[in-house]
């Protein structure tokens, strides 16, 4: 008798090896750029695809169009937000990882409107720059969630423009993500308190983006503030 019921062609998934995800460096110093390098030495995370560091310009990462992820330490590098702008400008598909001095609130929201999807300081250890870079390469941002309030508290005082109509209605669920959305809560918060699925949250929140044009969540925030798509702050859930 047989030991187990699997056949062969079951197997086939584990044959396939998960293509790597080419990362841009835009790094000054030489010392630098090989202590970033070092940290795509380290093995992917389960269920993530390994990562393969690229030295070069910043021209030449741009024009590259394998290249969907940039690393930009704002140590070493200069240019700042304006380098953060540009790529935004003229590559906006190319998601951005920002390493930058400790202790600079604005600069981290200055970084994140003009387009990171994440924020670390010069003192994060190898494993947490790796972390994150697995976490924006998989779809989500990584960045303080106090400083993420923040900007929410920040573009709710800013006086709204005309309002603008959704190009689609929302459903009810939608609006309760996307309250959720606002105060910053991930995906598995917000189905833990919705009791849905977390693959059912990523879903409602690319119909979301969808629907208000918003290639990311802060956008998406932005969007919703300004187009008068959630209740006001006191109706928030908490």
């Amino acid at each position: 008798m047989p030991k187990s019921g699997k056949t062969p062609g079951k197997q086939k998934p584990s044959t396939e090896a998960a293509q790597p995800v080419r990362i841009g460096l835009v790094v000054g110093e030489p010392i630098r750029m090989e202590g970033l390098r070092s940290i795509f030495d380290q093995p992917a995370a389960a269920g993530h695809p390994p990562l393969t560091p690229i030295v070069g310009t910043l021209e030449e990462l741009l024009a590259s169009r394998s290249i969907e992820f940039l690393v930009v330490d704002m140590n070493g590098a200069a240019g700042g937000v304006e380098i953060l702008q540009n790529v935004r400008h003229s590559r906006a598909d190319v998601r951005q990882i920002v390493i930058g001095p400790e202790n600079d609130d604005e600069l981290v929201l200055d970084c994140i409107v003009a387009g990171a999807r994440a924020f670390l300081d010069s003192s994060a250890s190898p494993e947490t720059v790796r972390q994150a870079i697995d976490i924006v390469v998989s779809g989500s941002i990584w960045a303080p969630r106090r400083l993420l309030s923040r900007l929410i508290d920040r573009l709710l005082d800013a006086p709204r423009t005309v309002a603008q109509s959704a190009s689609a209605p929302l459903s009810i669920r939608e609006k309760q993500v996307l309250e959720l959305v606002l105060l910053a809560r991930t995906n598995r918060e917000i189905a833990r308190q919705l009791g849905i699925e977390e693959r059912t949250v990523k879903a409602h929140v690319g119909s979301l983006m969808k629907k208000t044009g918003a290639d990311n969540r802060i956008d998406l925030s932005v969007r919703a503030i300004n187009r008068s798509l959630v209740p006001n702050r006191q109706h928030l859930p908490h």
